[in-house]
């Protein structure tokens, strides 16, 4: 069994201006180091074997700085951690989305959940495999957490209005290409909320 703690990386611009990123490459602002900084003092002591990161600047300067902390070398980019593409929509708010593609219309270059998923999976399957590690940091996105969470917990994800903070990690077990959740860590406008602990499968 391997254990696989997903890191959301830190802050940036658009999160802040609540812009969707996707594959779109925004740097962290000073609030998202400083939030990796605090997710890597939180991470230490945790024995970790090696550091990943998505390919994405975010994620990986995220990942160097909780890689200096907890004293691992450069981290490893892995392709198919990277954020959910979400085509003509990156650079909307929520709102100019709705305008644009409103109800249930198509939008070009899209990724979907199910594509997520595989590719994450994949990605898993072959950090297993070639790290040799049993205890792994993954800095990731948003959407690629929220969709392992929907994915491992088979309707047990968080409730409406929870969210998968910046700075905020994770842990799952996946063992044989089966992944479970362990541990969530969300959050509620803004207010920290107890972790909430899933039976392993």
């Amino acid at each position: 069994m391997t254990q696989i703690t997903f890191v959301r990386h830190g802050q940036t611009d658009w999160n802040l201006q609540r812009r969707i990123q996707g594959l779109t490459d925004i740097p962290l602002n000073d609030t998202g180091r400083a939030q990796a900084r605090r997710a890597g003092k939180e991470l230490v002591g945790g024995e970790w074997d090696v550091v990943v990161s998505s390919s994405l600047s975010r994620a990986r300067e995220t990942a160097e700085i909780i890689a200096e902390q907890i004293g691992l070398p450069v981290p490893n980019v892995v392709e198919g951690l990277q954020e959910r593409a979400h085509g003509d929509m990156e650079g909307m708010t929520f709102e100019e989305r709705q305008a644009a593609f409103p109800g249930d219309a198509v939008v070009p270059g899209l990724e979907s959940r199910d594509a997520v998923i595989d590719r994450v999976l994949a990605a898993l399957d072959g950090l297993a495999h070639v790290t040799g590690g049993i205890r792994i940091l993954a800095v990731s996105h948003g959407g690629v957490i929220g969709s392992l969470i929907r994915h491992a917990t088979a309707g047990q994800q968080p409730t409406a209005g929870q969210v998968i903070a910046n700075g905020s990690y994770h842990d799952f077990n996946w063992s044989e290409g089966s992944l479970s959740l362990v541990t969530l860590r969300a959050q509620e406008a803004d207010k920290d909320l107890p972790p909430l602990r899933f039976p392993q499968r």
